[in-house]
């Protein structure tokens, strides 16, 4: 199951709507709640939240598409580069 489901727009601020894996709630988080990381690979490229239902660390893989949402709707990017 994918957690990141979509997003939604209200006035100026965008909300990405989420499931938290451990207690199944439906969230709403500002793009403020959301860390991505964009690495050289799928395995290290994902994006992550706290649930604020449950308190629980969530983190996901994050594919094209949602690299493509997540930075469009103003989260917070850190660029993984591998030591040499």
């Amino acid at each position: 199951m994918t957690v990141m489901s979509g997003i939604a727009a209200r006035g100026e601020s965008v909300l990405f709507m989420a499931a938290c894996p451990d207690c199944r709630a439906r969230i709403e988080l500002a793009a403020g709640a959301l860390r991505l990381a964009i690495g050289g690979s799928r395995r290290t490229t994902f994006y992550s939240f706290t649930c604020p239902e449950c308190g629980a660390a969530v983190r996901k893989p994050a594919g094209e598409r949602i690299v493509e949402l997540l930075t469009g709707g103003g989260v917070r990017t850190l660029r993984l580069h591998s030591a040499l």
